[in-house]
Formats: C-alpha cells, structure tokens, sequence
C-alpha cells in the first residue's frame, strides 16, 4: 500500500505558505502533470495545488458503475490517499472552508465517492465528467452535511464513459446532502473539460476568496 506522500505533485505555493489548497485528481490514464495544467486557468494565486498519482494512471480496474468489489483495493486505496491529503491540508493550517476539489473523469468520480463519504463544508467541488460509484446509488455509505457548500457538475450528456442518469443520481445525493449544486450538462459533446466548466468554477472561487 503506497503513501501519497510520495505520490501526491505539490503545485503552488507550499502548504505550510498557502491560504487555500485544492485536491486535484487525475482521470484514467493521466498524470499529477496533465491535472494540474488546469490550474493555469485558474485565479489559485495563494493555493497549495495537491495532486496524487494513481497506480499505473488508473484508481480502479473497471468502469465506476461496476460491482464495486470489483474495483477493489484501488477504490479503497484512492479513497484513503484523498483522506490523507485533506488530513495533511488541515494539519497545515488550511481551514476547510478554503479546501477544494476538482477531479475529472475517473479522478471526479473518486472525489465524488469521497465527498459523498465524508461530506463537510468545504471551499467547493469540481466534478468534472463524474458521478458517484457503485452499480447503484448505495445512500448507507454516504454521511455528513455539505452545509450549502458548492459542487459544480459538468458533462456531456452522450459521454461514454459517465451516464446522465448517474450524474443526476450523484446531483440528488449531494443536494439532498446540503450541497449547492450547479450542474451543467453539455449537449452531444465528448469526455472533455469545457470552457463553460472553468468559468464556473472561477465564479466559486472567486466567491470563496471574497468570504
């Protein structure tokens, strides 16, 4: 079982220096590198930019709607690498209200699962082409209350790899959960990141920065 410590690219400014930090987690197949290009982008100016690295580039074996045994040790291992770093982030002084999470594709539907798990009232959530895991929706695991923290939601509503009913499915989860959900489905539009997503998700910063 590999520590994130010596898989996690640090972006940005240091934790011990920096007044907001994001969780940025690759998609199959991607890299720290490929997820932190995105950050570019973005007005993270004072942030610590913490970015793990998957065994082999992937979280998990299978698609997230299979049997989640299945999926199983990476599900639990990328789940608990996340716990750590948000242990590390709050260790560093960061206030949770100033950490946030942007995932894409396999890594946003580990972020899912994790907040879903683990839901508080942090800074904000980017779930980029992504929705909880599981072959159904299984409420029993999920706990907590966003408190009208903001996740922003965005797919395409023929991606190939992430359903729309599963995107409204996590939508309910989470709204029912407390969060302020802004979802935004792109018509006949590939697994991508959409310029419509990054001006949302500068809105939610630059509303957080100015609290």
């Amino acid at each position: 079982m590999f520590r994130h410590h010596k898989n996690v690219t640090n972006s940005g400014k240091p934790l011990g220096e920096a007044t907001h930090a994001m969780i940025m987690v690759h998609g199959r197949g991607g890299t720290p590198h490929s997820i932190l290009e995105i950050a570019k982008l973005l007005p993270v100016q004072n942030f610590a930019l913490l970015a793990p690295a998957a065994n082999m580039s992937t979280w998990y074996p299978n698609s997230f709607m299979a049997p989640t045994d299945s999926n199983e040790p990476g599900l639990s291992t990328g789940l608990e690498v996340i716990r750590e770093i948000v242990q590390d982030a709050l260790d560093a002084g960061i206030p949770r209200e100033n950490l946030y999470f942007l995932g894409f594709s396999q890594g946003a539907c580990l972020t899912s699962e994790f907040l879903a798990r683990h839901a508080g009232r942090y800074g904000g959530a980017f779930i980029l082409s992504g929705g909880v895991i599981g072959p159904e929706v299984d409420r029993s695991r999920y706990q907590g209350d966003f408190d009208g923290m903001p996740i922003l939601m965005g797919c395409s509503d023929v991606d190939s790899h992430v359903p729309l009913h599963r995107v409204n499915e996590s939508q309910q989860v989470f709204e029912e959960m407390g969060a302020d959900v802004d979802k935004r489905i792109y018509p006949n539009a590939p697994h991508s990141i959409f310029k419509d997503e990054i001006e949302g998700i500068i809105k939610v910063l630059s509303e957080g920065m100015k609290v």
